[in-house]
């Protein structure tokens, strides 16, 4: 069993966090190991957290949505911020709140900023991710659980992810696919290969060391 983040450190006022194979559960993981209050939102969609308030944004505005979110931070150390959608998931609510307007509200900030559509591994089309302009640094996140198995079986836009890997999306993922996509994108400061326990401990190595970038093993259960 790996041991989450025995190695890794991510700081800043506002963390964006990309990828497939665990953002939401890095967000609620992380949000525990960070010192003060901490604010979890998105620049695209989340799901809500069930055991966390949540702020939602007001249709009246900015002010009122502050106030909530302000009264919230007041009593609890993490909150959930977001426009609720008929899907059950949170919009970004930056068209009411901007970043730059959260960032004195808490000590941190956690931004999920795209989406996998559950897939533990992703190719980033030209409109993802969509990263904060205030954002201090950003984690890329992998789904160890689908090296072995066809792209198009465990990527979220596999054709996109066959071209940059030079494979076909019938082709089983290798961890030197998933690196060469991830360093030709070259989108985050360090990543987390999250899932370890589900893949073979070689390739998982393997592939943190062909990554360009810090990267690290963990495994996080979903919250």
């Amino acid at each position: 069993m790996y041991r989450p983040f025995d190695e890794f450190r991510a700081a800043g006022k506002l963390i964006s966090v990309i990828g497939s194979g665990g953002k939401t559960a890095f967000l609620r993981y992380w949000s525990g190991r960070l010192p003060g209050t901490v604010l979890l939102t998105t620049s695209t969609h989340i799901l809500p957290f069930a055991d966390l308030p949540l702020a939602e944004t007001d249709p009246a505005g900015r002010e009122p949505t502050l106030r909530k979110l302000r009264s919230l931070l007041l009593r609890n150390r993490v909150v959930c911020l977001g426009r609720p959608g008929p899907d059950g998931k949170l919009s970004d609510p930056s068209g009411t709140v901007p970043f730059e307007a959260l960032l004195s509200e808490a000590d941190h900030i956690l931004v999920e900023a795209d989406g996998s559509a559950r897939r533990p591994l992703k190719a980033h089309r030209s409109t993802e991710p969509v990263i904060p302009a205030v954002s201090s640094v950003t984690v890329g996140i992998i789904g160890a659980s689908g090296i072995g198995k066809p792209v198009s079986e465990v990527c979220h836009c596999p054709e996109l992810f066959s071209s940059l890997a030079g494979i076909t999306p019938d082709e089983a993922v290798r961890p030197e696919h998933i690196a060469a996509v991830i360093n030709r994108e070259n989108l985050a400061d360090c990543y987390l290969v999250n899932q370890a326990d589900a893949a073979d401990p070689g390739d998982v190595r393997l592939l943190c060391d062909l990554i360009s970038r810090d990267a690290f093993p963990c495994s996080l259960l979903p919250r």
